[in-house]
């Protein structure tokens, strides 16, 4: 349960909030069990010839609908603050973690994980922490309302609802811990297997492989039904326990009123009342498991593992320069994986256009996210200027580079707001001329809303060389002074390619310009190339 205890721990920032829902939810518990217990009272007085005064039912009455609707507003509002800070959390900590992509990780994992995860512990203070504050407080009630005038049958009571209200959701969280987890990754397996449906429903309809996925789908279902109804299960068996600990407790109050029942109207209607307040917590310990396992799963992807290049403790300055160089780089993605640089060393002069080519798997785009330091050598040093990159801050750097890659990801927004994701401060006037500058300018001037036009997902409303397009001229957009292309034109055809490059030709400026490619096709204007081969880079004529 420690993975629950780090979750509330992130929580502090609204400690305010919810200290105030608990509050307010133990004042409408106590109101509650109250007015049960007086109306309890007064009846018996009815019964025995007595006078009912209502006053003070009324009084009662009215405040718990009133303090009923504050606690819903207030612990509401503060789950769904507390959610939305975790949500950012956890982004936050996934993109320190996986800046140069995903990696070796799912996507349909990591959206699991932010969306069903996350999901999972909203009743982690709703369903857990509030029901159990209140049974607190009711515990200490009846503890002392029964002391008095009956201390063994309090004793009978208060056991009783401490069974009910603690030891079976801590025994039922215990058990359900091993299904929370199933639970958790059968639900992480079944949007793996949706979302990769999705993703390549083209290729499944072209090779006919519909009734496989589907089947496969329908078996990650099943499997995610079967974890649900184990849990449910448990969750039931706990809650049944919990109605016969409150029976029970009934029981012995009736048994203990003799032949003198009319006084122990009032503590029948007590106990009933306190054991309907924790009737939820034996199913919520159950559900614990759960957000146990949904917590581990959280703080794995957003904390627990380490940073692929962590941040200096005093970032350098920028250097004036930016004349890139590696030395005697060494590196592989992962320990068990074998090297793709082993010693290699390479230097892009300040301003110089220069050409990285080789076969696939190469190292050419490994290149990219080293310099980009999304990744760190095992040994050997990238300098900037003169200055060991290692040293400077991951926003200073990427302000000097910025990357175009083979397969740039359009947002499903509008041209305006995918330009400024690399200038946030860029106006409309900056905007259209790094769209000219990319030769683009003219097709989004001839578009009805112009900057304000939808790209669609994945930018589907432009062709491929157009959306290239759209993403150099983001590019171009940052004021960086090295543009790393990675594939710029993979998967456009010749004479689209020859435009492209033909562009790149005349947009650079002062810049330096490192052109990763699997071959040349001529029209480039390069000062140097560089061919990848066997970890090391060799120089070749430009």
């Amino acid at each position: 349960m420690r993975a629950l205890g780090r979750i509330l721990a992130l929580w502090r920032s609204e400690a305010g909030w919810l200290g105030a829902g608990l509050v307010v939810a133990m004042m409408a518990t106590a109101t509650g069990v109250a007015l049960m217990a007086r109306s309890g009272a007064a009846l018996a007085t009815v019964l025995a010839g007595g006078v009912m005064v209502p006053g003070l039912l009324r009084f009662l009455g009215g405040s718990r609908v009133l303090l009923r609707y504050a606690e819903r507003l207030l612990t509401h509002t503060a789950t769904f603050r507390a959610l939305a800070d975790l949500r950012v959390w956890f982004f936050r900590g996934l993109a320190a973690r996986a800046a140069s992509g995903l990696g070796f990780r799912r996507a349909g994992d990591m959206l699991s994980r932010l969306v069903n995860d996350v999901e999972a512990l909203d009743g982690l203070y709703l369903r857990i922490l509030v029901p159990l504050a209140g049974a607190g407080v009711l515990s200490l009630a009846l503890a002392l309302l029964f002391a008095r005038r009956a201390p063994l049958l309090g004793l009978v009571v208060v056991a009783l609802f401490l069974l009910a209200g603690f030891v079976l959701p801590a025994l039922a969280a215990r058990a359900a811990l091993a299904g929370g987890s199933a639970l958790t990754k059968a639900a992480a397996e079944l949007r793996i297997a949706v979302l990769d449906t999705l993703s390549g429903i083209r290729e499944v309809r072209a090779f006919g492989a519909e009734g496989r996925m589907l089947a496969l789908i329908q078996g990650r279902e099943s499997a995610l039904l079967t974890a649900q109804s184990r849990l449910a299960g448990r969750a039931a068996i706990a809650a049944a326990l919990a109605f016969l600990c409150g029976q029970a407790a009934l029981l012995a109050v009736l048994i203990a009123a003799g032949t003198a029942p009319l006084p122990a109207i009032g503590a029948a209607f007590l106990v009933t009342a306190a054991f309907e307040a924790i009737g939820g917590l034996p199913r919520a310990g159950a559900l614990a498991g759960h957000a146990a396992a949904a917590a581990a799963r959280v703080l794995e992807a957003a904390v627990d593992t380490a940073p692929a290049v962590p941040e200096p403790d005093r970032p350098a300055p920028l250097p004036h320069g930016f004349t890139l160089r590696f030395e005697a780089v060494r590196f592989r993605w992962q320990p068990d994986r074998p090297l793709v640089f082993d010693g290699l060393s390479l230097e892009v002069p300040q301003g110089a256009r220069v050409a990285i080519i080789g076969p696939s798997g190469a190292g050419k785009s490994t290149l990219a996210a080293l310099a980009l330091r999304t990744a760190a050598p095992e040994a050997g040093a990238i300098s900037l200027g003169g200055t060991d990159i290692a040293t400077l801050s991951a926003a200073d750097l990427r302000r000097r580079i910025s990357w175009l890659g083979q397969t740039t990801h359009l947002f499903d927004d509008t041209i305006a707001n995918n330009l400024r994701l690399a200038a946030p401060e860029a106006d409309d006037a900056a905007l259209w001329a790094a769209l000219d500058a990319a030769q683009i300018g003219e097709t989004v001037r001839a578009l009805p809303d112009g900057l304000a036009s939808w790209v669609g997902e994945s930018g589907v409303r432009f062709s491929g060389g157009q959306g290239r397009r759209l993403a150099l001229a983001r590019t171009l957009l940052s004021p960086a002074a090295i543009l790393i292309l990675d594939e710029p034109c993979a998967g456009l055809d010749a004479e689209t390619e020859r435009a492209f490059l033909a562009t790149l030709n005349s947009v650079a400026g002062g810049r330096s310009i490192i052109l990763i490619a699997h071959r040349l096709t001529g029209v480039e204007r390069l000062d140097r190339i560089w061919r990848l081969s066997a970890g090391h880079a060799v120089a070749a004529a430009a």
